[in-house]
């Protein structure tokens, strides 16, 4: 089988989810689907895959949602700043940075469909985000400013490899920012700076509306910063 072109996979991705406002982020429109069965088995045949991932692309996911609306009220968390979205997935965080006023944005991710639902949602939303296809794990993370990763604790082997490049980023003096809604895998030792019930899709979470956290490794950035919401106690760790 061919390989797609990026050109052919950003037309699948804007034939195969629509392009809709994000709940509780309004001001961002993202391609979103309304099947994860079927897109998950049309991506399977327009990558040549019998077994493809989770669409992750094609939902905004709840920790994603919950850090978004982080960065939509506290807008100078990347305001001129070098941002890294780690598994950018739809782009939601990456293009909120952008519109927050970050002085650059490098989306992160593996699956190529991310690519072209990133360039696409990017698009439709009035920004450029950079993007890099690589699994960057495997190497030291890079100079940035803030590292944003919605939704990373879902499984046990790819949340280990992620919270450790993490925690390596945040002793290098990068401020990093996950969002999640208590995933089996989130690690015991973030702190939560905030939490917002989000709107999700019964096709990818539990429920409709669910909580998600914002969580962060040092207590000093929460306190030198003054980010943590009132609604949490100084002490509470993620569970």
């Amino acid at each position: 089988m061919p390989t797609p072109t990026p050109a052919s996979l950003r037309a699948f991705v804007r034939r195969n989810a629509a392009l809709r406002p994000v709940p509780d982020v309004p001001s961002v429109r993202l391609h979103m689907a309304e099947d994860a069965t079927e897109v998950c088995r049309q991506a399977g045949d327009q990558l040549g895959l019998a077994d493809p991932d989770i669409p992750y692309w094609a939902f905004p996911w709840a920790g994603g949602l919950a850090l978004a609306r982080f960065l939509v009220e506290r807008p100078e968390t990347v305001a001129g700043k070098h941002v890294l979205d780690l598994g950018s997935g739809s782009g939601l965080c990456a293009i909120v940075a952008l519109r927050a006023g970050a002085r650059s944005v490098l989306a992160v991710d593996i699956d190529p469909i991310a690519e072209a639902a990133i360039a696409v949602n990017g698009r439709a939303n009035g920004v450029r985000l950079g993007f890099s296809g690589r699994d960057i794990l495997g190497d030291p993370p890079p100079a940035c400013d803030v590292i944003l990763a919605g939704d990373v604790c879902y499984e046990e082997t790819m949340a280990t490899r992620m919270l450790a490049w993490l925690r390596l980023a945040d002793r290098g003096g990068t401020v990093v920012l996950l969002g999640d809604p208590g995933r089996r895998y989130l690690s015991a030792d973030l702190v939560r700076l905030a939490s917002f019930p989000v709107r999700t899709s019964r096709e990818v979470e539990r429920a409709e509306v669910i909580d998600a956290g914002v969580y962060a490794f040092a207590p000093a950035f929460t306190s030198a910063l003054d980010y943590r919401d009132s609604s949490v106690g100084a002490s509470e760790h993620a569970s």
